[in-house]
């Protein structure tokens, strides 16, 4: 009997070592975006799968966007994790462009998600470039939103600033509100496209996208590295028949510096582990994939997803 039992504990202590930690449970808070944006819908999609299927629940919250997200995980604590605009957590963690001499690097890569465009809507046929902008009412998205820092350099990039537009501020489904009824002339609107606000507008009104034109494509390409070439394809939104040449970037999970790795480790595998069955839930789910998730990301990686990505042959950048 003893033989048995010392056998049985052998046994046991050897499966115990074969299984890898996981963090039994956690209560995250994750700061998206406006209700009407991508964000907050594709987040609310990743809170309740992830809560669904793993000890960690995480409370999905409509939120200003990326710089607010930014500061909710690294000066406010409000945040455990967000979703934001992979130019602007570079600006923010270099403390450069938009946050030069506001350098705010305490936060952590889980992974990139999907593209996300930059679309500069109106309802006005006559405005057929950025520079046509000059004097109009234009909504810039919410108060530190990546929207509002994605107008900037795309106004520089045709000699604008924000002086030379009448500024306001709102969420995605306001702007579309307000191009319905006239208040506004054009809106940024940064997202993935189709983007809720967008194809409900275009139910109701002739919806038209700018083009960024190849001369000023090539100047904000120079200036500001982290977006990408894009195109947006006729049809996206209903009525609407060209394709528009834009930039994007990637919408990326962040997380504290400081959460648990095995968290962060059971989050990305649970994302990518299962790519399919979220892209039942959400199109968006279409964009999600190991190479996207890592490539050309230019700020650290949270330990616990580096370790994920390294079992399946991948190596990224740690702060370690």
């Amino acid at each position: 009997m003893k033989k048995l039992l010392a056998i049985l504990l052998a046994v046991m202590m050897v499966a115990a070592l074969a299984v890898p930690a996981m963090a039994a449970e956690a209560n995250l808070t994750m700061g998206t975006g406006g209700e009407a944006g991508t964000y907050y819908a594709f987040g609310g999609v990743l809170g309740s799968y992830i809560g669904q299927n793993t000890d960690i629940k995480i409370n999905v919250v409509s939120s200003g966007g990326s710089a607010a997200n930014i500061t909710g995980i690294v000066v406010d604590g409000t945040y455990d994790l967000a979703t934001v605009q992979s130019d602007v957590m570079t600006y923010a963690y270099n403390g450069s462009n938009s946050f030069e001499g506001n350098e705010m690097s305490d936060f952590r890569v889980l992974g990139g998600l999907y593209a996300e465009s930059v679309q500069i809507v109106t309802c006005n046929p006559d405005i057929k470039s950025v520079a046509d902008l000059a004097g109009k009412n234009v909504c810039t998205g919410d108060i530190g939103s990546g929207t509002y820092f994605n107008a900037v350099d795309i106004l520089a990039a045709y000699g604008l600033t924000p002086d030379d537009i009448n500024v306001k501020e709102g969420s995605f489904a306001a702007s579309a509100e307000d191009l319905k009824d006239g208040k506004i002339d054009a809106a940024f609107v940064t997202a993935g496209a189709p983007t809720t606000a967008v194809v409900d507008l275009a139910t109701s009104k002739d919806v038209y996208l700018i083009s960024i034109d190849d001369e000023h494509m090539e100047t904000l390409l120079t200036d500001c590295p982290s977006y990408f070439a894009y195109t947006i394809p006729a049809g996206t939104y209903n009525g609407f028949d060209e394709d528009t040449q834009t930039v994007c970037m990637k919408a990326t999970l962040i997380c504290r510096a400081d959460l648990d790795d095995d968290v962060a480790y059971t989050i990305v595998s649970t994302i990518f582990d299962n790519i399919d069955a979220i892209t039942e839930l959400h199109a968006m789910g279409v964009g999600l994939s190991l190479d996207f998730a890592t490539k050309d990301i230019e700020v650290p990686f949270s330990a616990g997803a580096a370790r994920y990505y390294a079992e399946h042959g991948i190596t990224v950048e740690t702060a370690d």
